[in-house]
């Protein structure tokens, strides 16, 4: 198994672990972006700049490595903390990227049968032709702290949708309200407010055939609803987005943010479980991103995986989003 572009922050001389246990001997690349053709990306020299433990699975820097140490970002050590109190808080600089070859077989996201809610959306991709799917949810659905428009999820999980049905022209509209809930999701539906120019709604876009709802992560935060809520405000969005717009609808889980961070209620699990209900009620499909990531932060450190060190993911976040809409089983 061959995996790309795995993020770390690694701090001191402390291991890292990779997502996998064992590390084939020899086949792991470091580098400082996440893709290779960068401007200025380094590469970076194993014993002078890194150390594996291929046993263990786990990346280490050496005393005098090249790459930055995450003892030094702002809000490494920070308990319950605030981030406003630390003005320009990223993850970014101190991200390194490692491919490596593995002799595991795994597969982080869980097959997740949703035949019968995407019968037609297959029907109309083997059709062929113009298909569009809109994406409508929170920052992490706008892109979150992804480097380029071709590493969102989304994105990459049409690349995969148009090698599977080669007929299909998909194109992609984003269409999301980021800072914002599930509540704003159904209040905005037609009219957005000034501050969120352009004018653009989902309930004025033009004809989506398939519509990604993402929300959660706001609606998780301290101060706003309880997950009930939340399920019913997304049984209301998908009978909205059927009524008005006659388009298919996937309603996806967020994964759990940092636990040090102040302002989360630390209930993710109960928000998924919601989003997964939503689905079962409207009988849409349901895409489960939550346990995807629950199974690689069985070894991976939280902040490795955040852009902004609280809830947004990074590239390979958003490769795990992506892995988690990948293991959709679809209509035989």
């Amino acid at each position: 198994m061959d995996i790309f572009g795995e993020s770390f922050v690694l701090t001191h001389t402390e291991p890292g672990k990779f997502c996998v246990e064992r590390v084939t001997k020899g086949s792991v690349t470091v580098r400082s972006t996440f893709l290779p053709d960068r401007p200025g990306s380094v590469v970076y020299t194993e014993g002078r700049d890194y150390v594996v433990d291929d046993a263990k699975g786990t990346l280490a820097r050496t005393p005098g490595s090249r790459i930055p140490d995450f003892a030094t970002n702002p809000l490494f050590g920070q308990k319950d903390f605030d981030h406003t109190k630390f003005p320009g808080f990223t993850n970014h600089p101190w991200f390194v990227w490692a491919d490596y070859k593995t002799p595991e077989k795994i597969s982080w996201a869980r097959r997740n049968g949703q035949t019968r809610s995407l019968a037609e959306v297959k029907k109309k991709l083997l059709a062929g032709g113009p298909f569009k799917i809109v994406s409508y949810g929170d920052s992490i659905t706008a892109g979150g702290e992804a480097s380029e428009q071709a590493l969102r999820f989304q994105w990459r999980w049409a690349v995969s949708l148009g090698k599977k049905f080669p007929k299909a022209a998909i194109t992609i509209e984003d269409l999301s309200l980021s800072g914002y809930t599930s509540r704003q999701g159904i209040d905005w539906f037609d009219k957005k407010p000034e501050s969120l120019r352009p004018v653009t709604t989902l309930g004025t876009c033009e004809k989506p055939d398939l519509v990604l709802v993402g929300f959660g992560m706001n609606d998780h935060n301290r101060g706003s609803v309880e997950p009930e809520v939340f399920k019913n405000n997304l049984v209301t969005l998908t009978k909205l987005i059927r009524e008005r717009k006659d388009a298919s609808v996937v309603l996806f889980s967020a994964f759990p943010p940092n636990d040090d961070w102040h302002y989360g209620t630390h209930r993710m699990a109960q928000f998924a479980t919601a989003t997964k209900q939503a689905a079962s009620e409207a009988g849409c499909a349901y895409v489960d991103v939550f346990s995807t990531w629950e199974q690689v932060l069985r070894r991976k450190d939280q902040p490795s995986l955040l852009g902004n060190n609280i809830n947004h993911p990074n590239d390979f976040g958003h490769w795990l989003y992506a892995q988690a809409f990948e293991a959709v089983q679809w209509p035989a």
